[in-house]
């Protein structure tokens, strides 16, 4: 491959499992270091071969002459740097690189000679086909290497016998029949072909019959090659799940070994099957977080019934994909507008033929089964019980999606069965057995959980201590990589723990660290292990941990358990009984000690509710609660009585609002002390929640029974929201994990014949359609001549439509260039490949969510909100008066226009802007009840309500109906008044968002009328949403 024409070569293998390391590496070497520079002059001069390892995107500049083989003085020497180094024709360069899909520059690959050493799928069950059958079958295995060798011996034979005989032939002189040698040996040939042939025939018989005993094996081998993939693939959800071949193979032959032994064949094939698929399971459970195992577990399902023939591509795709383009008002009063338009999508195809009417016919049958508590355990109604598993998913997908996420559990019971679905406890000590000192044990960390509690339990059990001297903790941080080295250099060579705490701190020294690891390995003592621990990474696009130092770990994520219950006992066990009789204000102490234990457990158990729980996520821990303790216990000490406002202060603002950067999250943090925090506490009975009060006056065991014996079952409402924060989490959650699954479905695995077209002709017929209903750009030229007069609401539109031309701009553009990629015209760069990617899911490209507004739709919903935005505009460009109802949630910038609104009356009555506010008025009607706007204000529409809905007849906030997640709100009159002028009492301050990932989607807040406590409706979080 190397030859002296191209001395270069560039491999791809990302598994780091294929390349033969009998080359001299450089892996070690920076560039520009002097070091580095002095090894390629030496291997130059000398003719050696240089392994140049982990090679990113770029190719440093040093090496540029190198690469365009730039000789000079007839190819003697060649430029490397600021030096002219000898250069050997013997010298060769190996580059290597781990990415599984490198965009180099064409120069390079024209530079290089390029070997792609990943695994495919048919490859690998190739090698695992080999290597199972050796395992059951030696013999065989044996045989099968001995013919092959045995095959190529005669080929070779038979190819020197007719070179022979041709040079011969070609030096005979005259009349070759007078060469006796020559016709001698003619015959020898003859008759050695002959004999050759006839071994070669009785070969291949050999051949065909052990390769028939072979193939009884092949499920087993596609079935491990198939659950490598899928692992493998895990990388998409987190980049620090990976794993790699090398240990993949362990597990497969410790799988092997583990299997049920059996004499029938087809019986050990099942049970090699099941154990490998089994120890698969467990081995990629363990490093999983518990968000993403359910994932993990129906990719897995889904591949292996693929593969069986058990569901069709077609079904599966919808499922994943479940494309909802168009909305219909529903029919029947217990579907949703959403679940409907998703029944009328479902029915268009085939296998569900007339299910919208059925459902509309028969809507008391419908009714029982859509409201049951686990509709996924139950029978459809009418002859679509007799469907499939996977059919009646993609119809509790369209009517329920709340209960997709128990669904699929119970799929993948009925499927795989139910060792599956069982949770799996951390078996820290199995994991140790697994490791060795080549093979790290890497803890993934979670807040609240501390891994080396775990490991000096284990390591007390076996005897290894740090008052021993057999265990290393080292913390690192700036300054701690020389301590590391030492502990590591010591345990090597005495047989030591070390464990390396918070190595993502350390960014910059973990390429150190992983050859570390390696040369500390070989020749170690066999009781030398080391532990790593990090946090996980931010985003896919900022891999901190090296990928090699991940593969080559056992890893293991060890997270707290979730709900109340845990939650608050998780609080109070962060103290002891000694803890509580510290105080001389026993009382006080600690009925105030219980109430912040439950304020600690409401705000970190909020944060799995989303965006409704906490606008933003923030990281508040145990460490927070400790020190509110210390601060509690110091004022009750100083004060004769309870400083209540000095508390919550410094509990709300400056401990836990520490953390906390959004001003609503501020409020919230605060309405939660104020509700638990006052002297009602101490004098009365405060409800902590709806049937929870605070406790009496008790010792520590005592409120851990109460907890036990008086806490209500898990809810929202424990934490003030409503029961459809639960819904909304778990609709969200299976949205999220259909999303990613669709993404991690391998490009093959539904093939052009079974959807009918592939990838591109399915993204090429979107962008057709998208470019031919893509509206015009607005003429900005003859919009502005139609009115001279510029008032705020003109000036308004005119920013939405050249903005709004801007977005089409770009959409246009960019699709067309990704039309000429696909022709082949244009070169697929990186950014038309993320794009045709994006397309292919059913994503808003990155490139056009950058220019245009804040959304959560997918890309056919959000192409069909965009025209309506475009349509807005287009009415309101014909005269430049201002509608008659506004639609708020169709602007780029809906601040703009209720800005505008302000302005416009400050002008006309000559107030002072800076002393106004908006102030808003529901009316009782709907957007057609209008025909001309207000003459001072504008009335909005296409607000939705979430967390509570709004009572046209009292005129007021209410308690949400169950299921129902947002609600319409009336037309509203909004208008700008004094601030000395506004109605604050009996109104909730409603913050605005744009989407329902509130946040930094944040707009305005309007004042709501409410009968009840205020404190209600910001514990349940309720805000006014642009899009639903």
């Amino acid at each position: 491959m190397c030859s002296s024409r191209r001395h270069l070569c560039l491999t791809l293998g990302p598994s780091q499992d294929s390349i033969a390391r009998n080359w001299w590496t450089a892996s070690g070497f920076h560039f520009f270091s002097r070091r580095f520079l002095n090894t390629i002059e030496t291997a130059l001069a000398f003719g050696d071969v240089i392994l140049i390892e982990n090679l990113k995107e770029t190719v440093d500049p040093v090496l540029g002459p190198l690469l365009g083989r730039n000789t000079t003085k007839k190819g003697k020497f060649i430029r490397i740097g600021d030096k002219e180094c000898e250069f050997n024709k013997n010298f060769r360069l190996i580059l290597h690189t781990k990415l599984a899909n490198p965009h180099y520059k064409p120069e390079l690959q024209a530079q290089t000679t390029l070997l792609n050493f990943t695994v495919t799928e048919d490859g690998l069950e190739g090698q695992l086909l080999a290597e199972v059958v050796s395992i059951e079958r030696p013999d065989l295995e044996r045989l099968k290497l001995v013919l092959t060798k045995q095959q190529n011996d005669f080929k070779i034979e038979l190819r020197q016998l007719e070179d022979d005989l041709l040079l011969r032939l070609s030096a005979a002189e005259g009349s070759f029949l007078d060469d006796t040698d020559l016709v001698e040996r003619l015959e020898t040939t003859k008759a050695t072909a002959a004999e050759i042939e006839h071994k070669v025939t009785e070969a291949r018989e050999n051949e065909r019959k052990i390769n028939e005993t072979r193939e009884c094996y092949r499920p087993v081998a596609a079935r491990a090659s198939l659950l490598y993939f899928v692992i493998s693939d895990l990388r998409r959800i987190n980049p620090v799940y990976q794993f790699s071949l090398k240990a993949f193979n362990t597990l497969f032959h410790r799988a092997i070994e583990q299997a049920d032994k059996v004499e029938d064949t087809q019986e050990r094939i099942c049970a090699l099957i099941e154990s490998i698929t089994h120890a698969t399971f467990l081995y990629a459970s363990q490093a999983l977080f518990e968000r993403d195992k359910l994932t993990f577990l129906s990719q897995m399902a889904f591949q292996i019934l693929l593969r069986r023939n058990e569901i069709h591509p077609l079904e599966l795709d919808f499922l994943l994909r479940f494309t909802v383009e168009h909305t219909y008002s529903s029919p029947v009063d217990f579907l949703t507008a959403q679940s409907w338009s998703a029944v009328k999508a479902v029915a268009l195809m085939e296998e569900f033929r007339g299910l919208d009417r059925d459902v509309e016919g028969s809507a008391k049958q419908w009714r029982k089964w859509v409201e049951s508590e686990c509709p996924e355990k139950e029978k459809l109604p009418q002859e679509w019980k007799k469907k499939s598993l996977i059919q009646k998913l993609i119809i509790l997908r369209a009517v329920r999606p709340d209960r997709m996420t128990y669904a699929l559990r119970n799929f993948v019971e009925e499927k795989l069965g139910a060792k599956y679905v069982e949770r799996t406890r951390l078996d820290l000590g199995k994991a140790f057995e697994e490791s060795s000192p080549s093979t790290p044990v890497f803890f993934i960390l979670s807040p609240g959980v501390d891994a080396l509690k775990d490991l000096e339990v284990l390591g007390k059990r076996l005897g290894f201590t740090i008052d021993s001297g057999k265990f290393h903790n080292v913390s690192l941080g700036q300054g701690q990589e020389l301590v590391a080295e030492m502990a590591m250099e010591k345990a090597a060579a005495g047989g030591h723990w070390v464990i390396l705490q918070n190595v993502h701190l350390v960014a910059k020294w973990l390429g150190t660290l992983e050859k570390l690891l390696e040369k500390f390995s070989q020749g170690s003592h066999r009781d030398y292990r080391v532990f790593l621990s990090a946090e996980t990474v931010p985003s896919q696009h900022e891999p901190i941990i090296p990928q090699g130092l991940l593969e080559n770990s056992i890893k293991i994520t060890n997270e707290p358990p979730t709900g109340m219950l845990a939650n608050l006992h998780a609080a109070l066990y962060n103290f002891d009984q000694d803890t509580l009789e510290m105080c001389s204000k026993d009382q006080e102490f600690k009925s105030i000690l219980f109430s912040l234990c439950y304020f600690h457990a409401c705000v970190a158990g909020r944060l799995r509710f989303g965006p409704q729980g906490w606008s933003r996520s923030y990281p508040f821990s145990p460490g927070d609660l400790t020190i509110c303790t210390n601060i509690l216990y110091n004022y009750l000490e100083a004060n004769p009585n309870v400083p209540w406002e000095d508390l919550r202060y410094l509990f709300g603002e400056i401990m836990y609002g520490g953390h906390i950067t959004d001003a609503w999250d501020r409020k919230l943090c605060r309405v939660y002390l104020e509700e638990f925090m006052n002297p009602s506490l101490i004098e009365d009975e405060v409800m902590l929640a709806p049937g929870f009060a605070a406790p009496p006056y008790s010792d520590y065991s005592g409120y851990h029974q109460y907890i036990e014996d008086t806490l209500p079952p898990e809810s929202p409402a424990l934490y003030g929201l409503h029961p459809n924060a639960e819904i909304e989490l778990l609709t969200v959650t299976s949205n999220t994990l259909f999303r990613t699954l669709l993404e991690m479905q391998p490009r093959n695995a539904v093939s052009q014949e079974e959807l009918g077209q592939s990838t591109e002709d399915k993204v090429k017929n979107i962008l057709d359609d998208i470019l031919e209903r893509l509206p015009e750009e607005f003429n900005m030229a003859e919009i502005m001549q139609k009115n001279p007069n510029r008032s705020p609401y003109v000036l308004v539109c005119f920013q939405e439509c050249e903005r709004m031309n801007v977005l089409i701009r770009e959409i246009r553009v960019s699709l067309q260039h990704l039309d000429l990629g696909l022709k082949g015209e244009l070169t697929l760069s990186p950014d038309v490949e993320t794009q045709l990617s994006a397309l292919s899911y059913d994503r808003v490209p990155d490139t056009w969510n950058k220019l245009a507004y804040p959304s959560t739709y997918g890309l056919a919903q959000w192409f069909n909100d965009l025209l309506l935005r475009c349509r807005e505009l287009d009415t309101w460009t014909q005269d430049l008066t201002l509608p008659a109802v506004v639609w708020l949630s169709g602007f780029f910038n809906p601040q703009s226009f209720l800005t505008a609104i302000m302005q416009t009356m400050a002008r006309k009555n000559e107030w002072p802007l800076d002393r106004m506010c908006l102030t808003i008025d529901v009316t009782k009607k709907t957007k057609e009840d209008y025909g001309h706007p207000p003459r001072e204000g504008a009335y909005l529409h296409g607000l939705h309500l979430e967390g509570a809905r709004w009572d046209i007849q009292s005129g007021a906030l209410v308690d949400a109906r169950l299921k129902e997640l947002t609600s319409m709100m009336p037309v509203i009159f909004a208008k700008a008044v004094p601030v000395d002028r506004q109605e604050i009492k009996h109104a909730y301050e409603c913050p605005v968002y744009k989407t329902k990932a509130r946040g930094p989607t944040y707009v305005w807040t309007f004042r709501l009328r409410s009968k009840d406590r205020i404190a209600k409706w910001v514990l349940a979080g309720v805000a006014l949403l642009l899009e639903a």
